[in-house]
């Protein structure tokens, strides 16, 4: 269960999104500020006062104290919590995810997009658990078995009830579905790009907008970047290279 602090100058909008955090399951505890100001105090009274804080869902525009600059200071702290940043200013994205924000939401909330937040937070608040080896897909060649490594696949793509593993020595066919890999490797950099595509965000290496289509360049390959799935795609990326990406 989550214990967070919402923060916007707008009532109406702070009011909305505590109520919609205040819906979620795993929620526990809703506190809200009404400028940054207020929300650096109540922090360090809380953290200070032993009281946990797992997430801040930030407002950026705000007179005085800024949702950017509230981040940074929260940075600093021993223990910061994490943050989820709501916004009407799409700019800031590539700024708050170097800030190391969990997601980027922009107004108005959608309920179903808060939701995909919280799952985010929770995810990222909950104790880790590494797997003691990389994860191997055994894949039957001839009489043969192969064992491929989680790490040499660049990306995967549907085949009917099949998947086909593309690697950096070949590419292989294994028959399971492409909604099961994304579960079982979800936590480990592979990223839906496409209804059909699953990629490996550490071989990337170029995110390319032209003529309104988003494509990636995986191992000297362009894939394309499903609409529904582009900006998604984009916010992991820089969140996971930390760079500006263009």
């Amino acid at each position: 269960m989550l214990r967070v602090l919402a923060v916007d100058d707008e009532v109406p909008a702070l009011e909305e999104l505590a109520y919609l955090l205040r819906q979620d399951d795993r929620i526990e505890h809703v506190s809200t500020a009404a400028d940054g100001i207020t929300a650096l105090q109540d922090m360090v009274q809380m953290i200070g006062g032993g009281e946990r804080l797992d997430g801040v869902f930030l407002d950026i525009r705000m007179p005085g104290l800024d949702g950017l600059d509230l981040a940074r200071l929260v940075g600093g702290f021993p223990s910061p919590p994490r943050l989820v940043f709501v916004t009407a200013h799409e700019e800031c994205a590539v700024q708050a995810f170097e800030l190391e924000a969990v997601d980027y939401l922009l107004k108005p909330v959608r309920a179903e997009r808060l939701s995909e937040a919280v799952r985010r937070l929770q995810a990222v608040t909950a104790p880790v658990v590494k797997p003691a080896q990389d994860d191997v897909i055994p894949v039957e060649l001839g009489g043969r078995t192969r064992f491929v490594p989680q790490q040499a696949v660049r990306y995967a793509e549907a085949k009917g009830d099949y998947v086909r593993l593309h690697t950096v020595d070949g590419s292989y066919l294994v028959r399971m579905s492409l909604a099961a890999l994304e579960r079982r490797w979800s936590q480990a950099g592979f990223l839906r790009i496409h209804r059909s595509t699953l990629v490996s965000a550490r071989h990337v290496s170029e995110l390319r907008f032209e003529g309104g289509r988003v494509t990636l360049t995986v191992g000297g390959e362009q894939l394309p970047v499903s609409r529904r799935h582009s900006r998604q795609v984009r916010e992991q990326l820089v969140r996971q290279h930390r760079g500006v990406i263009s």
